[in-house]
């Protein structure tokens, strides 16, 4: 569960991560950011977009920053900010990854709530999915420890339906009211799961290409009823892409 958060002043300096900023007026913008202190919160940053801003150019999504800001209510004005390090530099399909965390942590996170669990992992998934030879096991540690913090308990070494110990070799089908129950088959295949993969989901054990890609099943079914009918841009913009580079 979240920590309530604390009321800070205006003078008080926390550290965060841009999620996402858009225009605002004529010269301003909102800032969503991301701390470990105080959760998400979103900001004014007025005049950011002119020309002579200190602003400018310096409030884009993975930037790690040095925040202050006045006011107490939901929305908030931004007064400073410095950087805090390098920016990281995500390329490719490496960049659709990280604006998939973001619109992990600006949809699903409740504002103002601290989640400091969930802001660790995010900052070590952006640092490794510079450089990470496989970068898709950054995004499956992220999304487990993000359902544990959001409450989704699942038991991934119990069957569901009659407390046996989950074995390596039969075959689960996920119920999201109930867990894994065993079975042969199944309407869906997305929902039907290796027990040796879900003995790897409970040690959060990502090493082979089998298990993540079990893993990316099982957290879209599990993350699904968080996201609702919402489209993740992220996953458009990487379908798109992916469709470019074969014509």
């Amino acid at each position: 569960m979240p920590l309530q958060p604390r009321q800070r002043e205006g003078g008080d300096q926390v550290a965060a991560f841009v999620i996402h900023a858009r225009p605002y007026r004529e010269t301003s913008q909102l800032v969503e950011v991301f701390s470990a202190e105080l959760g998400r919160l979103t900001l004014i940053a007025k005049g950011s977009r002119a020309a002579r801003s200190p602003l400018k150019g310096m409030l884009q999504p993975f930037a790690r920053l040095l925040l202050s800001w006045r006011g107490r209510g939901d929305l908030k004005t931004l007064t400073r900010a410095e950087p805090l390090g390098l920016p990281r530099r995500l390329t490719g399909d490496r960049l659709f990854y990280g604006l998939y965390l973001n619109e992990l942590v600006y949809y699903l996170l409740e504002s103002g709530s601290p989640f400091p669990d969930v802001f660790e992992a995010y900052a070590e998934a952006l640092t490794l999915l510079v450089d990470t030879p496989v970068p898709e096991l950054p995004l499956r540690r992220f999304e487990f420890l993000l359902l544990e913090a959001l409450g989704y308990a699942v038991d991934f070494v119990t069957a569901a339906d009659d407390d046996s110990p989950i074995r390596t070799d039969l075959l689960y089908g996920f119920e999201r009211e109930l867990g894994f129950v065993a079975r042969e088959r199944t309407p869906d295949p997305a929902n039907l799961f290796l027990g040796a993969h879900l003995h790897a989901f409970a040690e959060h054990r990502f090493d082979s290409p089998a298990i993540l890609q079990a893993a990316k099943r099982f957290s879209r079914l599990a993350l699904q009823p968080y996201l609702g009918q919402r489209r993740l841009k992220s996953r458009e913009l990487f379908l798109k892409r992916k469709v470019s580079s074969k014509e």
